[in-house]
Protein backbone atom coordinates (compact mmCIF):
# COMPACT_ATOMS: atom_id res chain seq x y z
CA UNK A 1 0.00 0.00 0.00
CA UNK A 2 1.08 3.62 -0.83
CA UNK A 3 3.37 4.80 2.30
CA UNK A 4 2.23 7.73 3.89
CA UNK A 5 5.52 10.33 4.71
CA UNK A 6 4.87 13.85 6.87
CA UNK A 7 6.93 16.73 5.00
CA UNK A 8 8.23 20.33 5.99
CA UNK A 9 9.82 20.77 2.50
CA UNK A 10 8.96 23.24 0.46
CA UNK A 11 7.54 21.66 -2.91
CA UNK A 12 10.19 23.63 -5.31
CA UNK A 13 13.13 21.39 -4.25
CA UNK A 14 11.14 18.19 -3.53
CA UNK A 15 11.84 15.06 -5.59
CA UNK A 16 8.64 13.85 -7.01
CA UNK A 17 7.05 12.30 -9.87
CA UNK A 18 4.16 15.23 -9.07
CA UNK A 19 3.17 17.91 -6.90
CA UNK A 20 -0.44 17.81 -5.63
CA UNK A 21 -2.54 20.86 -5.34
CA UNK A 22 -6.12 22.32 -4.33
CA UNK A 23 -8.31 24.58 -6.28
CA UNK A 24 -12.02 25.75 -5.04
CA UNK A 25 -14.82 26.88 -7.02
CA UNK A 26 -14.87 30.82 -5.97
CA UNK A 27 -17.50 33.16 -7.05
CA UNK A 28 -15.48 34.26 -10.28
CA UNK A 29 -13.58 31.54 -11.01
CA UNK A 30 -11.00 28.98 -9.25
CA UNK A 31 -9.28 30.09 -6.50
CA UNK A 32 -5.78 28.37 -5.41
CA UNK A 33 -6.32 26.66 -2.12
CA UNK A 34 -4.32 27.26 0.84
CA UNK A 35 -1.05 24.81 0.48
CA UNK A 36 -0.11 25.65 -2.88
CA UNK A 37 1.41 29.01 -2.24
CA UNK A 38 4.84 28.14 -3.33
CA UNK A 39 3.16 26.89 -6.37
CA UNK A 40 1.36 29.26 -7.23
CA UNK A 41 4.21 32.09 -6.69
CA UNK A 42 6.38 30.28 -9.36
CA UNK A 43 3.89 30.48 -12.16
CA UNK A 44 3.79 34.28 -10.90
CA UNK A 45 0.55 34.10 -9.21
CA UNK A 46 -1.37 33.54 -12.10
CA UNK A 47 -1.86 29.78 -11.20
CA UNK A 48 -5.68 30.11 -10.92
CA UNK A 49 -5.66 31.92 -14.20
CA UNK A 50 -3.69 29.16 -15.62
CA UNK A 51 -6.55 26.46 -14.59
CA UNK A 52 -9.19 28.81 -15.76
CA UNK A 53 -7.38 29.00 -19.17
CA UNK A 54 -7.21 24.97 -19.22
CA UNK A 55 -11.28 24.90 -18.41
CA UNK A 56 -10.59 24.18 -14.53
CA UNK A 57 -13.17 25.51 -12.34
CA UNK A 58 -12.43 24.17 -8.98
CA UNK A 59 -15.33 21.29 -9.28
CA UNK A 60 -15.50 18.62 -6.78
CA UNK A 61 -13.26 15.63 -8.46
CA UNK A 62 -12.22 17.73 -11.21
CA UNK A 63 -8.69 17.14 -12.31
CA UNK A 64 -6.21 18.97 -14.32
CA UNK A 65 -2.57 18.54 -15.34
CA UNK A 66 -0.38 20.98 -16.45
CA UNK A 67 3.76 21.21 -16.40
CA UNK A 68 6.04 22.30 -13.37
CA UNK A 69 7.38 25.98 -13.75
CA UNK A 70 10.69 26.19 -14.13
CA UNK A 71 13.14 25.08 -11.09
CA UNK A 72 10.89 22.41 -10.04
CA UNK A 73 12.33 18.93 -9.21
CA UNK A 74 9.07 17.91 -9.51
CA UNK A 75 7.93 17.52 -13.58
CA UNK A 76 4.01 17.55 -13.02
CA UNK A 77 1.38 19.74 -11.25
CA UNK A 78 -1.87 18.35 -10.13
CA UNK A 79 -4.58 20.43 -9.42
CA UNK A 80 -7.63 18.65 -8.03
CA UNK A 81 -10.60 20.36 -7.63
CA UNK A 82 -11.95 20.71 -3.78
CA UNK A 83 -15.73 22.11 -4.35
CA UNK A 84 -16.96 25.62 -3.60
CA UNK A 85 -14.73 27.91 -1.49
CA UNK A 86 -15.44 27.98 2.09
CA UNK A 87 -16.74 31.50 3.93
CA UNK A 88 -14.49 33.86 5.75
CA UNK A 89 -11.99 32.42 8.18
CA UNK A 90 -13.45 28.68 7.57
CA UNK A 91 -11.49 25.88 5.93
CA UNK A 92 -12.18 22.91 3.93
CA UNK A 93 -14.17 19.76 5.74
CA UNK A 94 -12.35 17.22 6.09
CA UNK A 95 -14.22 15.43 3.90
CA UNK A 96 -13.38 17.90 0.90
CA UNK A 97 -9.78 16.88 1.67
CA UNK A 98 -10.53 12.76 1.61
CA UNK A 99 -12.02 12.99 -2.09
CA UNK A 100 -9.32 15.76 -3.41
CA UNK A 101 -6.57 13.31 -2.12
CA UNK A 102 -8.27 10.32 -3.62
CA UNK A 103 -8.98 11.92 -6.57
CA UNK A 104 -5.31 12.79 -7.33
CA UNK A 105 -4.32 9.17 -5.66
CA UNK A 106 -5.81 7.47 -8.28
CA UNK A 107 -4.53 9.60 -11.11
CA UNK A 108 -0.91 8.54 -10.02
CA UNK A 109 -1.74 5.27 -9.97
CA UNK A 110 2.37 3.68 -10.95
CA UNK A 111 4.27 6.75 -9.78
CA UNK A 112 6.43 6.79 -6.99
CA UNK A 113 5.89 9.75 -4.87
CA UNK A 114 3.88 12.79 -5.11
CA UNK A 115 4.41 15.65 -2.93
CA UNK A 116 0.23 16.52 -1.58
CA UNK A 117 0.44 20.27 -0.81
CA UNK A 118 -3.29 20.66 0.07
CA UNK A 119 -4.90 22.73 2.67
CA UNK A 120 -3.83 22.03 6.49
CA UNK A 121 -4.92 23.45 9.39
CA UNK A 122 -3.80 20.52 11.69
CA UNK A 123 -3.97 17.17 12.67
CA UNK A 124 -7.29 16.37 11.54
CA UNK A 125 -6.59 17.86 8.06
CA UNK A 126 -3.90 15.45 8.27
CA UNK A 127 -5.60 12.19 8.51
CA UNK A 128 -8.40 13.19 5.99
CA UNK A 129 -5.63 14.05 3.34
CA UNK A 130 -3.74 10.31 4.46
CA UNK A 131 -6.97 8.77 4.48
CA UNK A 132 -7.70 9.86 1.05
CA UNK A 133 -4.72 9.08 -0.49
CA UNK A 134 -4.46 5.73 0.76
CA UNK A 135 -8.17 4.67 -0.52
CA UNK A 136 -7.63 6.62 -3.39
CA UNK A 137 -5.02 4.93 -4.23
CA UNK A 138 -6.59 1.40 -4.09
CA UNK A 139 -5.87 -1.33 -7.08
CA UNK A 140 -7.06 -4.83 -6.61
CA UNK A 141 -5.53 -6.66 -9.60
CA UNK A 142 -4.99 -10.24 -7.86
CA UNK A 143 -6.29 -12.12 -10.72
CA UNK A 144 -4.67 -9.81 -13.70
CA UNK A 145 -1.60 -11.82 -15.40
CA UNK A 146 -1.44 -9.51 -18.10
CA UNK A 147 0.64 -6.49 -17.87
CA UNK A 148 3.31 -7.57 -15.63
CA UNK A 149 7.28 -7.67 -16.19
CA UNK A 150 9.63 -10.18 -15.39
CA UNK A 151 9.45 -9.80 -11.76
CA UNK A 152 5.90 -10.76 -11.67
CA UNK A 153 5.25 -7.10 -10.52
CA UNK A 154 1.60 -5.28 -12.17
CA UNK A 155 2.59 -2.14 -13.53
CA UNK A 156 -0.46 -0.67 -12.60
CA UNK A 157 0.53 -0.34 -8.75
CA UNK A 158 -0.76 2.05 -7.08
CA UNK A 159 0.92 5.35 -6.21
CA UNK A 160 4.21 4.16 -3.79
CA UNK A 161 4.75 7.16 -1.55
CA UNK A 162 2.70 10.20 -0.78
CA UNK A 163 4.68 13.27 0.87
CA UNK A 164 2.26 15.28 3.19
CA UNK A 165 3.16 18.44 3.22
CA UNK A 166 3.02 20.73 5.80
CA UNK A 167 2.67 17.84 8.10
CA UNK A 168 4.83 17.90 11.35
CA UNK A 169 7.14 14.64 11.09
CA UNK A 170 8.03 15.33 14.92
CA UNK A 171 4.24 16.57 16.04
CA UNK A 172 2.91 13.99 18.22
CA UNK A 173 -0.59 14.57 17.22
CA UNK A 174 0.26 14.73 13.44
CA UNK A 175 2.20 11.18 13.66
CA UNK A 176 -0.98 10.14 15.64
CA UNK A 177 -3.58 11.20 12.76
CA UNK A 178 -1.04 9.48 9.74
CA UNK A 179 -0.96 6.29 12.40
CA UNK A 180 -5.19 5.84 12.32
CA UNK A 181 -5.00 6.60 8.49
CA UNK A 182 -3.08 4.12 7.93
CA UNK A 183 -4.77 1.52 10.12
CA UNK A 184 -8.05 2.04 8.90
CA UNK A 185 -7.43 2.66 5.54
CA UNK A 186 -5.19 -0.59 5.44
CA UNK A 187 -8.38 -2.32 7.11
CA UNK A 188 -10.79 -1.24 5.21
CA UNK A 189 -8.60 -1.82 1.51
CA UNK A 190 -8.42 -5.46 3.39
CA UNK A 191 -12.31 -5.41 3.34
CA UNK A 192 -12.42 -4.38 -0.56
CA UNK A 193 -9.97 -7.13 -1.25
CA UNK A 194 -12.35 -9.71 0.00
CA UNK A 195 -15.34 -8.43 -1.60
CA UNK A 196 -13.67 -8.08 -5.04
CA UNK A 197 -12.15 -11.58 -4.68
CA UNK A 198 -14.48 -14.54 -6.55
CA UNK A 199 -16.58 -16.53 -4.71
CA UNK A 200 -14.99 -19.77 -5.81
CA UNK A 201 -11.90 -18.58 -3.66
CA UNK A 202 -13.80 -16.98 -0.88
CA UNK A 203 -15.88 -19.23 0.84
CA UNK A 204 -17.02 -19.58 4.26
CA UNK A 205 -14.37 -21.73 5.07
CA UNK A 206 -11.38 -19.56 3.58
CA UNK A 207 -13.29 -16.03 4.95
CA UNK A 208 -12.80 -17.57 8.61
CA UNK A 209 -9.02 -18.53 7.99
CA UNK A 210 -8.52 -14.83 6.81
CA UNK A 211 -9.82 -14.03 9.89
CA UNK A 212 -7.78 -16.19 12.31
CA UNK A 213 -4.99 -15.14 10.70
CA UNK A 214 -5.92 -11.55 10.89
CA UNK A 215 -6.25 -12.33 15.00
CA UNK A 216 -2.84 -13.72 15.15
CA UNK A 217 -1.51 -11.19 13.60
CA UNK A 218 -3.10 -7.89 16.11
CA UNK A 219 -3.47 -9.95 19.39
CA UNK A 220 -7.03 -10.75 18.70
CA UNK A 221 -9.21 -13.95 19.82
CA UNK A 222 -10.82 -16.23 17.39
CA UNK A 223 -13.86 -18.76 17.87
CA UNK A 224 -14.92 -20.26 14.80
CA UNK A 225 -17.84 -22.35 14.85
CA UNK A 226 -18.40 -25.17 11.62
CA UNK A 227 -21.15 -27.10 10.28
CA UNK A 228 -20.49 -29.87 13.14
CA UNK A 229 -20.46 -26.99 15.89
CA UNK A 230 -23.72 -24.89 14.28
CA UNK A 231 -25.55 -27.90 14.37
CA UNK A 232 -24.36 -29.25 18.44
CA UNK A 233 -24.97 -25.18 19.14
CA UNK A 234 -28.71 -25.23 17.13
CA UNK A 235 -28.17 -22.32 14.45
CA UNK A 236 -31.14 -22.77 12.31
CA UNK A 237 -30.61 -19.82 10.19
CA UNK A 238 -27.23 -20.05 9.28
CA UNK A 239 -27.35 -24.00 9.19
CA UNK A 240 -30.42 -23.23 6.83
CA UNK A 241 -29.14 -20.53 4.48
CA UNK A 242 -25.93 -22.68 4.45
CA UNK A 243 -27.43 -26.15 3.60
CA UNK A 244 -27.64 -25.81 -0.07
CA UNK A 245 -23.91 -25.28 -0.18
CA UNK A 246 -20.82 -28.20 -0.61
CA UNK A 247 -19.08 -24.94 1.09
CA UNK A 248 -20.31 -25.20 4.56
CA UNK A 249 -21.02 -22.12 6.59
CA UNK A 250 -18.91 -20.93 9.81
CA UNK A 251 -19.95 -18.55 12.40
CA UNK A 252 -16.75 -16.53 13.71
CA UNK A 253 -16.27 -14.81 16.67
CA UNK A 254 -13.78 -12.11 16.93
CA UNK A 255 -12.59 -10.14 19.71
CA UNK A 256 -10.74 -7.42 20.89
CA UNK A 257 -10.15 -6.31 24.42
CA UNK A 258 -8.49 -4.15 26.09
CA UNK A 259 -7.54 -3.48 29.99
CA UNK A 260 -8.98 -0.32 30.47
CA UNK A 261 -12.12 -0.79 28.71
CA UNK A 262 -15.47 0.22 30.58
CA UNK A 263 -17.82 -0.34 27.70
CA UNK A 264 -18.46 -3.76 25.06
CA UNK A 265 -19.39 -2.84 21.24
CA UNK A 266 -20.93 -6.24 19.51
CA UNK A 267 -20.34 -6.07 15.31
CA UNK A 268 -22.49 -8.38 13.80
CA UNK A 269 -21.91 -8.50 9.71
CA UNK A 270 -23.78 -10.64 7.10
CA UNK A 271 -21.27 -12.57 5.41
CA UNK A 272 -22.81 -14.38 2.08
CA UNK A 273 -20.03 -15.15 0.13
CA UNK A 274 -22.50 -16.17 -2.60
CA UNK A 275 -25.76 -15.39 -2.83
CA UNK A 276 -27.83 -16.96 -6.06
CA UNK A 277 -31.15 -16.43 -4.16
CA UNK A 278 -31.42 -20.36 -3.43
CA UNK A 279 -34.28 -22.34 -4.45
CA UNK A 280 -35.69 -18.49 -5.02
CA UNK A 281 -33.27 -18.07 -7.64
CA UNK A 282 -32.53 -14.73 -8.63
CA UNK A 283 -33.51 -13.90 -12.30
CA UNK A 284 -30.56 -13.28 -15.13
CA UNK A 285 -28.65 -10.11 -14.57
CA UNK A 286 -29.00 -9.95 -10.87
CA UNK A 287 -26.43 -12.60 -10.17
CA UNK A 288 -22.56 -11.48 -11.19
CA UNK A 289 -22.06 -9.20 -7.84
CA UNK A 290 -23.18 -11.40 -5.85
CA UNK A 291 -19.66 -12.23 -4.70
CA UNK A 292 -20.37 -8.73 -2.66
CA UNK A 293 -22.89 -9.89 -0.47
CA UNK A 294 -20.91 -10.31 2.41
CA UNK A 295 -19.43 -7.07 2.69
CA UNK A 296 -21.45 -6.66 6.12
CA UNK A 297 -18.93 -9.21 7.35
CA UNK A 298 -15.95 -7.77 5.96
CA UNK A 299 -16.92 -4.19 7.11
CA UNK A 300 -17.14 -5.58 10.71
CA UNK A 301 -14.28 -7.56 10.37
CA UNK A 302 -12.24 -4.68 9.33
CA UNK A 303 -13.32 -2.21 11.92
CA UNK A 304 -12.66 -4.85 14.58
CA UNK A 305 -9.07 -4.78 13.58
CA UNK A 306 -8.83 -1.30 13.05
CA UNK A 307 -9.48 -0.80 16.83
CA UNK A 308 -6.88 -2.99 17.63
CA UNK A 309 -4.32 -1.74 15.63
CA UNK A 310 -5.64 1.74 17.06
CA UNK A 311 -5.77 0.75 20.71
CA UNK A 312 -9.02 1.94 21.32
CA UNK A 313 -9.62 1.72 25.09
CA UNK A 314 -13.44 -0.39 24.67
CA UNK A 315 -14.18 -4.20 23.58
CA UNK A 316 -15.72 -4.91 20.70
CA UNK A 317 -16.51 -8.40 19.51
CA UNK A 318 -17.19 -8.77 15.78
CA UNK A 319 -19.92 -11.89 14.72
CA UNK A 320 -19.44 -12.97 10.90
CA UNK A 321 -22.04 -15.30 9.97
CA UNK A 322 -20.78 -16.84 6.98
CA UNK A 323 -22.24 -19.08 4.04
CA UNK A 324 -22.97 -19.54 0.43
CA UNK A 325 -26.92 -19.46 -0.51
CA UNK A 326 -26.96 -21.86 -3.39
CA UNK A 327 -30.08 -23.95 -4.58
CA UNK A 328 -29.43 -27.84 -4.18
CA UNK A 329 -31.01 -30.96 -3.61
CA UNK A 330 -30.49 -30.06 0.13
CA UNK A 331 -31.02 -26.45 0.48
CA UNK A 332 -34.22 -25.07 2.28
CA UNK A 333 -37.32 -24.33 0.83
CA UNK A 334 -39.56 -21.99 0.24
CA UNK A 335 -42.33 -23.06 2.77
CA UNK A 336 -39.79 -25.08 5.35
CA UNK A 337 -39.36 -23.85 9.27
CA UNK A 338 -36.22 -23.35 11.09
CA UNK A 339 -35.25 -23.04 14.34
CA UNK A 340 -33.19 -20.30 14.96
CA UNK A 341 -30.68 -20.20 17.82
CA UNK A 342 -32.92 -18.24 19.83
CA UNK A 343 -35.33 -20.71 19.77
CA UNK A 344 -38.05 -18.85 17.70
CA UNK A 345 -39.07 -20.59 14.82
CA UNK A 346 -39.44 -18.87 11.57
CA UNK A 347 -41.33 -19.54 7.96
CA UNK A 348 -39.14 -19.06 5.26
CA UNK A 349 -40.97 -17.66 2.47
CA UNK A 350 -38.45 -16.69 0.10
CA UNK A 351 -34.80 -17.96 0.31
CA UNK A 352 -33.76 -15.20 -1.21
CA UNK A 353 -34.35 -13.57 2.19
CA UNK A 354 -31.76 -15.40 3.83
CA UNK A 355 -29.36 -12.56 5.03
CA UNK A 356 -31.65 -12.18 8.09
CA UNK A 357 -31.95 -15.76 8.84
CA UNK A 358 -27.70 -15.85 9.62
CA UNK A 359 -28.06 -12.39 11.35
CA UNK A 360 -30.72 -13.52 13.26
CA UNK A 361 -28.79 -16.39 14.50
CA UNK A 362 -25.92 -13.69 15.13
CA UNK A 363 -27.54 -11.16 16.66
CA UNK A 364 -28.68 -13.78 19.21
CA UNK A 365 -25.14 -15.04 20.24
CA UNK A 366 -24.33 -11.65 20.39
CA UNK A 367 -27.17 -10.73 22.22
CA UNK A 368 -25.90 -13.16 25.39
CA UNK A 369 -23.13 -11.59 25.99
CA UNK A 370 -25.09 -8.55 27.04
CA UNK A 371 -23.18 -6.10 25.67
CA UNK A 372 -23.46 -1.96 25.73
CA UNK A 373 -25.04 -2.03 22.00
CA UNK A 374 -24.71 -3.93 18.53
CA UNK A 375 -24.49 -2.88 15.13
CA UNK A 376 -25.18 -5.26 12.70
CA UNK A 377 -24.24 -4.30 9.24
CA UNK A 378 -25.86 -5.74 6.06
CA UNK A 379 -26.38 -5.63 2.07
CA UNK A 380 -30.04 -6.46 2.89
CA UNK A 381 -32.57 -5.48 0.90
CA UNK A 382 -33.03 -4.24 -2.70
CA UNK A 383 -35.36 -2.01 -0.96
CA UNK A 384 -33.00 -0.11 0.43
CA UNK A 385 -31.39 0.97 -2.89
CA UNK A 386 -35.38 1.85 -4.29
CA UNK A 387 -35.00 4.20 -1.18
CA UNK A 388 -31.56 5.65 -0.69
CA UNK A 389 -29.71 4.94 -4.35
CA UNK A 390 -26.75 3.51 -4.19
CA UNK A 391 -24.34 6.06 -2.26
CA UNK A 392 -26.36 6.01 1.07
CA UNK A 393 -27.00 3.25 3.07
CA UNK A 394 -30.09 3.02 5.77
CA UNK A 395 -29.95 3.12 9.56
CA UNK A 396 -32.62 1.86 11.92
CA UNK A 397 -32.46 0.91 15.66
CA UNK A 398 -34.58 0.02 18.80
CA UNK A 399 -33.48 3.65 20.15
CA UNK A 400 -33.47 6.99 18.71
CA UNK A 401 -31.18 8.69 20.39
CA UNK A 402 -28.69 5.84 19.48
CA UNK A 403 -30.00 5.71 16.00
CA UNK A 404 -29.21 9.51 15.67
CA UNK A 405 -25.58 9.00 17.09
CA UNK A 406 -24.93 5.88 14.12
CA UNK A 407 -26.10 8.31 11.85
CA UNK A 408 -24.22 11.61 13.28
CA UNK A 409 -20.76 8.97 13.19
CA UNK A 410 -21.43 8.11 9.37
CA UNK A 411 -21.99 11.59 8.60
CA UNK A 412 -19.08 12.70 10.28
CA UNK A 413 -16.49 10.32 8.48
CA UNK A 414 -18.00 10.57 5.25
CA UNK A 415 -20.16 7.65 4.84
CA UNK A 416 -23.78 9.35 3.48
CA UNK A 417 -26.51 7.47 5.71
CA UNK A 418 -30.05 8.17 6.34
CA UNK A 419 -32.13 7.58 9.51
CA UNK A 420 -35.44 5.14 8.80
CA UNK A 421 -38.01 4.48 10.73
CA UNK A 422 -39.42 0.51 11.94
CA UNK A 423 -42.90 1.23 11.93
CA UNK A 424 -45.09 -0.98 14.04
CA UNK A 425 -47.56 -1.97 12.00
CA UNK A 426 -45.43 -3.43 9.20
CA UNK A 427 -44.56 -6.48 11.81
CA UNK A 428 -48.09 -7.66 10.96
CA UNK A 429 -47.24 -8.75 7.52
CA UNK A 430 -44.71 -11.50 8.81
CA UNK A 431 -47.05 -13.15 10.84
CA UNK A 432 -46.95 -16.73 10.24
CA UNK A 433 -49.77 -19.54 10.79
CA UNK A 434 -46.83 -22.32 11.10
CA UNK A 435 -44.52 -20.37 13.29
CA UNK A 436 -43.50 -17.65 15.39
CA UNK A 437 -42.50 -15.45 12.51
CA UNK A 438 -42.13 -15.62 8.52
CA UNK A 439 -38.88 -14.38 6.88
CA UNK A 440 -41.22 -11.91 4.55
CA UNK A 441 -43.71 -9.20 5.10
CA UNK A 442 -45.15 -6.87 3.29
CA UNK A 443 -43.43 -5.72 -0.43
CA UNK A 444 -43.28 -2.06 0.29
CA UNK A 445 -41.30 -0.90 3.05
CA UNK A 446 -39.55 -3.83 2.55
CA UNK A 447 -35.95 -2.64 4.04
CA UNK A 448 -38.32 -1.58 7.12
CA UNK A 449 -39.64 -4.67 7.37
CA UNK A 450 -36.53 -6.59 7.24
CA UNK A 451 -35.28 -4.21 10.33
CA UNK A 452 -38.18 -5.03 11.77
CA UNK A 453 -37.34 -9.13 11.76
CA UNK A 454 -34.09 -8.43 12.76
CA UNK A 455 -35.38 -6.95 15.98
CA UNK A 456 -36.87 -9.60 16.84
CA UNK A 457 -33.40 -11.17 17.56
CA UNK A 458 -31.86 -8.54 19.78
CA UNK A 459 -32.02 -9.94 23.94
CA UNK A 460 -34.20 -7.65 25.57
CA UNK A 461 -33.04 -4.21 27.09
CA UNK A 462 -30.26 -3.69 24.71
CA UNK A 463 -29.14 -0.66 22.39
CA UNK A 464 -29.03 -2.18 19.16
CA UNK A 465 -29.01 -0.04 15.41
CA UNK A 466 -28.84 -1.98 11.74
CA UNK A 467 -26.89 -0.36 8.92
CA UNK A 468 -28.45 -2.09 5.08
CA UNK A 469 -25.55 -0.68 3.34
CA UNK A 470 -27.00 -2.46 -0.04
CA UNK A 471 -26.60 0.32 -2.10
CA UNK A 472 -22.67 1.95 -1.25
CA UNK A 473 -21.13 -1.47 -0.41
CA UNK A 474 -20.40 -2.20 -4.14
CA UNK A 475 -19.76 0.14 -6.69
CA UNK A 476 -20.96 -0.97 -10.34
CA UNK A 477 -20.14 2.33 -12.05
CA UNK A 478 -17.20 4.41 -12.68
CA UNK A 479 -14.31 5.41 -9.56
CA UNK A 480 -15.67 8.84 -7.95
CA UNK A 481 -13.92 10.57 -5.01
CA UNK A 482 -11.64 8.12 -2.98
CA UNK A 483 -14.55 5.59 -3.71
CA UNK A 484 -13.39 2.72 -6.29
CA UNK A 485 -15.16 0.34 -9.01
CA UNK A 486 -16.30 -2.85 -6.71
CA UNK A 487 -15.86 -3.39 -3.14
CA UNK A 488 -15.92 0.00 -1.32
CA UNK A 489 -15.79 -0.79 2.25
CA UNK A 490 -18.65 0.69 3.36
CA UNK A 491 -19.46 1.12 6.92
CA UNK A 492 -16.17 0.17 8.59
CA UNK A 493 -15.17 3.78 8.99
CA UNK A 494 -18.85 4.18 10.83
CA UNK A 495 -18.10 1.13 13.01
CA UNK A 496 -14.64 2.45 13.90
CA UNK A 497 -15.77 6.00 14.94
CA UNK A 498 -18.97 4.28 16.98
CA UNK A 499 -15.76 2.41 18.78
CA UNK A 500 -13.59 5.60 18.98
CA UNK A 501 -16.92 7.08 20.84
CA UNK A 502 -17.39 4.74 22.83
CA UNK A 503 -13.68 4.67 24.20
CA UNK A 504 -14.40 8.47 24.89
CA UNK A 505 -17.46 8.06 26.80
CA UNK A 506 -19.39 10.08 24.31
CA UNK A 507 -21.94 6.87 22.47
CA UNK A 508 -25.81 8.13 22.49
Amino acid sequence: MTALTLSTAAAPGLRADAIVVGVAKGTKGPVVAPGAEAVDTAYDGKLAGVLETLGASGAEGELTKLPSPAGFKAPLVVAVGLGAEPGKDAGFDAEALRKAAGVAARALTGAKKAAFALPVDGPGAIGAIGEGVLLGAYVYDAYKESGKDAKGKNGKAPLAEAALLGGKPRDAAHKGAVARAVAVAEELNRSRDLINMPPNDLTPQEFAAVAQDAAKEHGLKVQVLDDKALTKGGYGGILGVGGGSAATPRLVKLTYTHPNAEKHLAFVGKGITYDSGGISLKPAGHNETMKCDMSGAAAVFAAVVAAARIGLEVNVTGWLALAENMPSGTATRPGDVLRMYSGKTVEVLNTDAEGRLVLADALWAASLEKPDAIVDVATLTGAMMLALGSRTFGVMANDDSFRTTVYEAAEEVGEPAWPMPLPEHLRKGMESQVADIANMGERMGGGLVAGLFLREFVGEGITWAHLDIAGPAFNEGGPFGYTPKGGTGSAVRTLVRLAELTAAGDLG
